[in-house]
């Protein structure tokens, strides 16, 4: 859905349409987010499966994985659209090409909040996730090795 959006946006807002430009800014943030999101989630999932090996049992885990995938940007786009939906429109790059037009967030601390901010929390956990990841599969290599040596002697 990211990818239809992105690709019908231009097009869309060729309308001139301020209702149709909100709306579509608003899928593209929101498609946005949740692709984000859902990475996030994937590393958590990774965590799960590779250092919590035994013992981890979550009650309806994929029903929560959904709910914070798809709920957590809706969250966030709704408390933009509460704040003001002016923040999503038309922006124009260039003023000699009309088809420049392209429906997005129009104000810049919105845009480093709600979109840069998001992901930089968003690579942070992941990267210690992908660490921690790499800390457990390096012991375990380190024990089968000594294991292996303790069996050789």
């Amino acid at each position: 859905m990211l990818n239809m959006t992105f690709l019908t946006n231009s097009w869309l807002s060729s309308f001139n349409q301020p209702g149709l430009c909100i709306t579509m800014a608003t899928l593209l943030h929101y498609f946005l987010l949740a692709a984000f999101t859902w990475m996030c989630l994937e590393s958590v999932h990774f965590y799960l499966a590779l250092v919590k090996v035994f013992n981890v049992y979550v009650p309806k885990y994929i029903l929560k994985c959904c709910i914070a995938g798809w709920g957590i940007p809706a969250i966030v786009i709704t408390l933009v659209l509460i704040i003001n939906k002016d923040f999503y429109g038309n922006g124009s790059h260039s003023e000699s090409n009309p088809y420049s037009n392209f429906c997005w967030i129009q104000d810049n601390a919105v845009f480093y909040i709600s979109v840069v901010a998001y992901f930089f929390l968003i690579f942070l956990t992941n990267t210690a996730m992908f660490i921690t990841v790499l800390h457990q599969i390096h012991s375990v290599k380190s024990r089968t090795q000594k294991r292996s040596r303790v069996w050789q002697q």
